[in-house]
């Protein structure tokens, strides 16, 4: 495994593939244009046209996926035999507004904000690709590298499925990223080996029956009592059905049943989300589900149809994969840039590649250190200390450099 170069004084001589500070700056206001313009999944237009232009005018050869947003370029040219390595970055927004006060690049559009991180995500990999081909033209990349800009993470199953249709990982051998953390200060990343997110899917259940008057419930079906059991009862089935270890839970965010209190009503509505914590659970979960909603639905008369809409698995990190993202960071930041992190209940198509290939993502710190604000992802207030795309693009930066791969 070939090692980057490194400084025999601290500050005296750059570490290869350091950031340079015009660029650094040209990257803040990057993300920033992409703050101020969100585009939701597969709307992305914009996005991408910037992302190609940058390239470009990096004297790179960006190519457009198919569905016109999002786009892969390599750094190198594969030869067919040493394996690429590739970054992945997703880039699009979610649907709520921006609720920033005082910040002059909040979103222009209204109802929607880069309130995930994506931007700072895209924003890391441009720069990593910039530097990296300007390392190339000097002979000094080890082995080729794919950038992937990702369209449509935040939609169900995710972008990633389309994207590995579209061959996105033909020739790659390892895939890494990072997802911003407000949890973790700026100049950090958490990492963990084995599963870091939940699976996510999300559940619609439609019950129906006759219908009535409350006067006689004993008449028809009560379908009002049907779906609160349903609500109550399939969760705490699954509970005793399931291996508590692998962490599946069902949690319902939705409920609807009938217009007029004397009215049995002849419909009624749940949905949800199921998270698992296990990838061999996940697989089994649609069983469970199905089996434990009719069930219940059946005890009490009502007939359920149900659309289980499968989404992401865990992304569990390769062992391999994580001690490069580790060496790297610590390379670059010090032995202590990198903390342990937890398994989240969140969900990240990123998983989808790891199918494929061994990879892993680490969280990208964001909290300006010493600040007691508390920001959250899914919030229209969150922003980020931009001095993580400094620490992205040259994490990415050394894992490159220090992953030769396999000999051809």
């Amino acid at each position: 495994m070939s090692r980057e170069p490194e400084a025999d004084v601290p500050g005296e001589t750059p570490l290869l593939g350091t950031l340079p500070e015009s660029l650094r700056t040209e990257l803040i206001a990057f993300r920033r244009d992409l703050h101020m313009h969100p585009e939701l999944g597969n709307q992305e237009f914009r996005t991408t046209a910037a992302l190609k232009a940058r390239l470009e005018a990096g004297g790179l050869r960006p190519r457009v996926l198919p569905g016109g947003t999002g786009l892969t370029c390599d750094i190198g040219t594969w030869d067919g035999h040493r394996p690429m390595l590739a970054i992945r970055a997703d880039i699009d927004a979610l649907p709520i507004p921006d609720t920033k006060v005082d910040c002059a690049y909040r979103s222009t559009v209204p109802d929607r904000a880069h309130a995930c991180g994506h931007d700072v995500h895209t924003t890391t990999v441009l720069g990593t690709g910039l530097v990296l081909a300007d390392l190339h033209r000097q002979g000094l990349l080890p082995r080729p590298v794919r950038l992937i800009f990702q369209p449509a993470e935040e939609v169900l199953p995710g972008g990633a499925v389309d994207a590995v249709d579209a061959g996105v990982l033909d020739g790659v051998g390892k895939i890494i990223a990072v997802h911003c953390d407000p949890r973790v200060d700026a100049g950090k990343i958490g990492l963990r080996v084995g599963p870091i997110t939940s699976a996510c899917d999300r559940l619609e259940v439609t019950l129906d029956g006759p219908g009535g008057h409350t006067a006689r419930p004993h008449l028809t079906t009560d379908l009002v009592t049907a779906v609160a059991r349903v609500a109550t009862d399939v969760p705490a089935l699954l509970a005793r059905r399931v291996d508590a270890r692998s962490g599946l839970v069902l949690t319902w965010g939705r409920i609807e049943a009938g217009h007029a209190p004397n009215v049995i009503p002849q419909h009624a509505q749940l949905g949800g989300t199921v998270r698992c914590l296990d990838l061999a659970a996940w697989r089994d979960a649609p069983d469970q589900v199905y089996a434990a909603i009719d069930e219940v639905a059946t005890l009490y008369g009502a007939k359920s149809q149900i659309n289980y809409v499968r989404g992401v698995p865990p992304v569990v990190n390769d062992p391999v994969v994580a001690e490069l993202l580790r060496e790297s960071m610590e390379r670059r930041c010090g032995p202590y840039s990198v903390e342990d992190t937890e398994q989240s209940l969140g969900g990240e198509d990123f998983s989808w590649y790891l199918e494929h290939v061994p990879g892993a993502m680490a969280r990208l710190g964001v909290r300006r250190p010493g600040d007691p604000t508390q920001l959250d992802l899914h919030r229209g207030n969150f922003d980020v200390d931009e001095a993580a795309i400094k620490v992205g693009v040259e994490l990415f930066t050394a894992a490159a450099l220090i992953d030769a791969g396999p000999p051809a």
